[in-house]
């Protein structure tokens, strides 16, 4: 019986702490009793590992996979032999696939025959064999067009502006030597004279350097590009100067020999 706290609390006290004691006692023995029938008996259980999140996807995935797996009713019932023989992935109920039918031809008219394919090595052989497609051209070209030969002069630095040297060389292409001799002469501009030596250059070219004659020729070409400009300046009136700028251009002509009519290209 468990004294009164209330008219002695010490008695009362130590006499809960020996019951406290004992229990404890008590469950400690329970313990080693069941850890010693443990060791004699069955092997305690191993602690459960956690789960990843693989282990669960793969746990769910495999029943999915023995369902597809397993054979369809119509394959069930074939032989072991046309299952093992068809490709994965094809399906006993799939047909094989049909050839396209012929198109239909028009009444009396024979289809066209197929043209045999070469093998590839003689392929490569007669490819290497052809010429390219430019020389191929070439050969096809006339010879006369083949032989026409562009003769150039050209005079850089001349003192003369490129807009006044354009005035006069746009009236020479397509002439010929004679014609472009008698319209230079005839130009009231001093630019004339620079085109009539060019000119003249450009004919002695063609004559000892490509072994063509000066009634055979014909202006091709003839242009004028814009030189460096030199700068210079005047003095003016009260202490000023005024620039000058003196420009100076490129000139060029060409000549080709003249087509023969008779010839047919």
């Amino acid at each position: 019986m468990t004294p009164d706290r209330s008219t002695n609390p010490k008695e009362g006290n130590a006499a809960e702490d020996a019951q406290i004691g004992a229990d404890a006692a008590e469950a400690k023995q329970a313990d080693a009793g069941a850890s010693a029938g443990g060791a004699a008996g069955e092997p305690e259980a191993a602690p459960k590992r956690r789960r990843g999140r693989r282990a669960r996807k793969a746990e769910q995935a495999q029943p999915a996979a023995e369902q597809a797996g397993q054979p369809d009713a119509e394959q069930a019932g074939q032989p072991a032999a046309e299952q093992a023989a068809r490709p994965e992935g094809e399906s006993a109920a799939e047909p094989p696939a049909a050839e396209p039918a012929a198109a239909e031809l028009p009444a009396g008219e024979a289809p066209t025959p197929e043209r045999p394919r070469r093998p590839s090595a003689q392929r490569a052989t007669d490819s290497a064999a052809s010429p390219a497609p430019a020389q191929a051209r070439a050969r096809k070209a006339p010879a006369a067009r083949r032989r026409r030969r562009v003769v150039r002069a050209r005079a850089r630095y001349v003192r003369t502006p490129a807009r006044k040297a354009r005035m006069v060389c746009l009236q020479l292409p397509g002439k010929s030597v004679a014609q472009a001799r008698a319209i230079l002469a005839f130009t009231p501009r001093e630019a004339a004279r620079d085109w009539s030596k060019l000119l003249e250059s450009a004919v002695a070219n063609a004559e000892n350097n490509h072994e063509l004659l000066e009634d055979d020729l014909i202006i091709r070409e003839a242009y004028a590009d814009e030189g460096p400009t030199i700068k210079r300046f005047r003095p003016r009136a009260m202490g000023r100067a005024t620039p000058i700028q003196k420009r100076t251009s490129h000139l060029t002509i060409t000549l080709t020999a003249r087509p023969d009519p008779t010839r047919k290209s």
